[in-house]
């Protein structure tokens, strides 16, 4: 009897066709905000059509990458989970900052804002994320393998917002940064600290872009908090 299941490098091979396609990937870029998006947004900001924007959206549900939301003939689109997130984010650092096309003023400030903080999937990346991380390894809350010391995992308790409960999701996790080249935090507790800081009005987000930034009363708490100096970042 012959084995219908694939080779791992058949797998890569499709899923890397799948993101290789620009209109896709664009996509994939836009949805790394953790929200999901409607066709038509998605369209606008990969600049195709809406029928088209609706055949890559199909492609991207069927390999698994993305998941759909239907109300009658609306759809919208998010990233299937956090580990597919990982996986783009991570990908992109092994190119590193491309500095070829988009030299417009309007590509070179959304560059430069992505660098300075974002949004990756849930988690926070550029240099608000992983000053955020140094900030956590330099107190003690973080060991070299990026996992809870036992003095760390009672103080996030305190100051995030309570213990975080058992999961599927990994605790913590790195991230590659694609801007920092350097890892940031992941995982549950990424998540807790991006979710946290949002309610508290310590960031915000730049327009519908996923770009962020500290607050003036955000780059004061999390100096007060953390140690770390992000004023030079905040508005």
């Amino acid at each position: 009897m012959g084995d219908d299941r694939c080779m791992p490098g058949e797998t890569l091979a499709a899923v890397a066709g799948v993101v290789a396609n620009r209109t896709r990937a664009a996509f994939c870029d836009s949805l790394l905000d953790g929200r999901s998006w409607s066709l038509s947004q998605l369209a606008d900001a990969a600049g195709v059509s809406l029928p088209t924007a609706s055949e890559h959206a199909t492609v991207l549900v069927a390999a698994g990458l993305c998941r759909e939301h239907r109300r009658g003939r609306s759809r919208r689109l998010a990233l299937a989970d956090a580990r597919v997130a990982g996986c783009l984010e991570e990908l992109a650092s092994l190119a590193g900052p491309r500095q070829t096309g988009g030299r417009t003023l309007a590509a070179v400030s959304k560059r430069q804002a992505l660098a300075r903080g974002r949004t990756c999937y849930d988690h926070l990346a550029g240099r608000l994320g992983a000053a955020i991380t140094d900030a956590l390894h330099e107190r003690g809350v973080l060991d070299t393998a990026f996992a809870f010391t036992p003095f760390g995992r009672e103080w996030f308790a305190d100051h995030f917002a309570g213990p975080i409960a058992p999961g599927r999701r990994p605790l913590t996790r790195s991230c590659l940064d694609w801007t920092e080249r350097r890892s940031h935090l992941a995982g549950a507790a990424g998540a807790r600290v991006c979710t946290v800081l949002f309610e508290r009005r310590w960031i915000e987000r730049i327009g519908t872009d996923r770009a962020v930034v500290p607050t003036a009363e955000g780059a004061e708490g999390i100096g007060r908090l953390l140690g770390c100096d992000v004023s030079g970042d905040s508005r």
